[in-house]
């Protein structure tokens, strides 16, 4: 007989959880508080947008084809980076209309959109350029555009290249032990900078992020998943970001479900979890409430998936005594955000960017997607009145600010925020004699029914993570044998209340199932974050550093400027190395994707040096030339790192490549 497991939450975590055990042999129950499935994912239907005929008192039924269904709703638009792999995992495993996944549901993204107010937007591409003269023009793009326009001088791109240097560079435990009790904003100096320096390199990256706060949210947590972005772009033609191709439910957590079902996942909606019952030190039931009926239900096995701030309704003294660092969910607890959404129903499609935009002047941290444009197999005129053509979600990240109205977001109405947001859109929008927003395009709006105004209250606030809390989070697996976390605020690699957060946090709730009950069940795959084998010696320097007491040293920042040097300084002898090397376009991805998965040295060079017009050892070689030229101890230890890689595939055999002519290769002098 399977052992029984009974699922605290219906959201991303615990479906994650369903998922990964009923494919080895559990027997499963989800108990689901909402009517709706996937808990802050999910979308939902606005009611009553579907026109209904009457008669006096009587309901006559919709005026519209039964076909025709409520608008689409949600808590806020769905983000998937391309370094999320754990969701991404289960989503593969998860069909959707016969030999498909729903993982081939998420559509790539081109560009982030910086809108600000009055002034042009800034686009910055999430994919990178596949090819040398590609890489050029974006640079020339990136100079003409991020130079005098954006307001932040060289040096301080200079130090913020600095601090993404020695993120990159530092070991784990450093990160973990200092980074963690160092803020976001105070790491990049950002206080004693311009306010274009605090917008784009402080609030913008957080944002982006979701359920992060610049002011609030620690180093290791903002850098890590940072840097993970910019090797997300160091591999060409591939998009750092995806979004789904419809509603959120109908591609993903609908199908996601039914899959459960059919599986044998018993998935209750509608009912809530009142109490985990504990019989001496372990738990023994949870009493829980399903149309009105208040029950108790036992298992082999709990898994809690709920959200942080329900969690601590209902740890008990009992649970506390049994495992003492549960005591600190209720400290956690407090530790929310308001981050909820609105969507404005449009009757023309207004795609403003194949990507997010974020709206660096808006009081209110709005970002948003116009999702008309990757809804390619979703007829909109089947929605409402028939009339929409667009969908612009948008997510208030800030609650707290004063918006041009002068009132913060929780102080108004539901109709002032619509007209607030409405306004910090269109300032940023309608620009430079542009009318990309026209009020009178508006059908139709939903904000999150969550957000109360009434009652200023959220009932579903988001964990956000702030200075030095690491500490304070739970493990997956809790000293009670029977006790399994799987939300978004237990400790992860992936470090943010996301949903990669919470599919790993029970992948790994589930592997402490396996392990305590002897089952000889493959355990579930786990993914650590990329850290490029190249900048290895310099995290291996560090850790030594640390475990001496030692600070981090920036020696490998001069080391990057001096290479940074000695390439501009010997650019015709470099020339003159790939020309004699490379008998057709250089392509950026060889060596990128090598940063990017961490690929070996000698698996890197037997590749660049066996493929057909490949560069040769030489190339390497010539780095070294160069910065042995420079003659500084910096340089030195360049010279080292570029023979050792030279070196490496010395012996293995180089493919003839024919000579092209002098002056193919050219260079962006600074």
């Amino acid at each position: 007989m399977p052992k029984t497991v009974i699922v605290l939450g219906g959201g991303i975590g615990g479906m994650s959880a369903a998922h990964e055990l009923v494919e080895r042999g559990f027997s499963v129950r989800v108990l689901e508080r909402r009517d709706v499935p996937g808990g802050k994912a999910r979308s939902v239907v606005v009611p009553s947008t579907v026109p209904v005929q009457n008669v006096g008192a009587v309901y006559l039924g919709r005026l519209t084809a039964p076909t025709r269904r409520d608008l689409p709703g949600e808590h806020g638009f769905r983000f998937f980076p391309r370094f999320y792999k754990h969701i991404i995992d289960t989503m593969a495993r998860t069909p959707y209309r016969g030999s498909r996944s729903v993982a081939e549901n998420l559509v790539d993204t081109t560009g982030t959109i910086f809108a600000r107010f009055g002034r042009r937007a800034l686009k910055l591409p999430t994919t990178t350029p596949s090819t040398v003269p590609e890489l050029f023009t974006l640079v020339t793009d990136l100079e003409s555009l991020y130079g005098t326009e954006l307001g932040i001088s060289p040096e301080d791109f200079a130090f913020f290249g600095e601090r993404i240097w020695q993120i990159l560079t530092s070991c784990s435990e450093r990160r973990l032990d200092e980074y963690e009790k160092i803020g976001w904003w105070d790491f990049i100096g950002a206080a004693d900078r311009s306010e274009a320096y605090q917008k784009f390199f402080g609030i913008g990256p957080t944002r982006s992020l979701v359920a992060a706060q610049a002011r609030v949210a620690s180093t290791k947590t903002i850098g890590d998943l940072g840097v993970q972005l910019l090797f997300n772009l160091s591999e060409p033609a591939i998009s750092t970001d995806r979004v789904l191709n419809g509603p959120t439910n109908d591609v993903w957590i609908d199908p996601w479900l039914a899959y459960l079902r059919e599986r044998g996942v018993d998935y209750q909606l509608n009912t809530r979890v009142h109490s985990i019952e504990m019989d001496g030190g372990v738990v023994g039931g949870v009493t829980v409430e399903h149309d009105g009926v208040i029950t108790e239900l036992h298992a082999d096995y709990y898994v809690s998936a709920l959200p942080i701030d329900v969690m601590a309704t209902i740890v008990t003294d009992q649970v506390v005594r049994a495992d003492p660092r549960l005591a600190d969910i209720f400290q956690l607890s407090k530790n929310t955000a308001w981050m909820n959404g609105i969507q404005f129903y449009l009757d023309v499609d207004v795609p403003i960017g194949r990507g997010h935009q974020l709206y660096v002047d808006s009081p209110w941290a709005l970002t948003s997607v116009s999702q008309a444009q990757f809804w390619s197999d979703v007829d909109l005129s089947r929605f409402g009145d028939g009339n929409i053509r667009g969908v612009i979600s948008v997510v208030i990240s800030d609650w707290d600010a004063p918006g041009l109205n002068g009132k913060p977001a929780r102080e108004c109405t539901r109709a002032e925020i619509r007209d607030e947001v409405w306004d910090q859109l269109a300032r940023s929008l309608n620009v430079q004699g542009a009318r990309v927003l026209d009020y009178q395009d508006l059908v139709h709006w939903y904000l999150d029914l969550d957000v109360d105004p009434l009652l200023k209250s959220n009932a579903e606030p988001m964990f956000v993570n702030l200075v030095d809390t690491w500490r304070l989070r739970p493990q997956p697996v809790t000293a009670i044998p029977n006790l399994f976390l799987a939300a978004d605020y237990v400790q992860t690699v992936t470090d943010l209340a996301t949903m990669e957060a919470a599919n790993e946090a029970a992948r790994r709730a589930v592997n402490g199932i396996l392990e305590h009950s002897g089952s000889d069940a493959s355990p579930c795959r786990l993914w650590n974050l990329h850290e490029p084998e190249l900048l290895e010696p310099w995290r291996a320097n560090d850790r030594a550093r640390y475990l001496r007491g030692l600070p981090w040293d920036d020696t490998g920042v001069r080391l990057g400027l001096s290479a940074l040097a000695a390439l501009y300084s010997g650019s015709r002898a470099l020339e003159d190395s790939i020309v004699n090397a490379v008998s057709s376009a250089t392509h950026v991805e060889d060596l990128l994707t090598y940063l990017r998965t961490g690929e070996s040295r000698s698996d890197l060079l037997q590749r660049l040096t066996s493929e057909p017009g490949a560069p040769s050892f030489d190339l390497l070689r010539a780095f070294a030339a160069l910065t042995r030229a420079t003659g500084s101890p910096v340089s030195s230890l360049a010279t080292s790192t570029l023979e050792a890689l030279s070196s490496t595939g010395r012996d293995l055999p180089k493919p003839q490549v024919s000579r092209i002519a002098p002056g193919s290769v050219r260079f962006v002098e600074p």
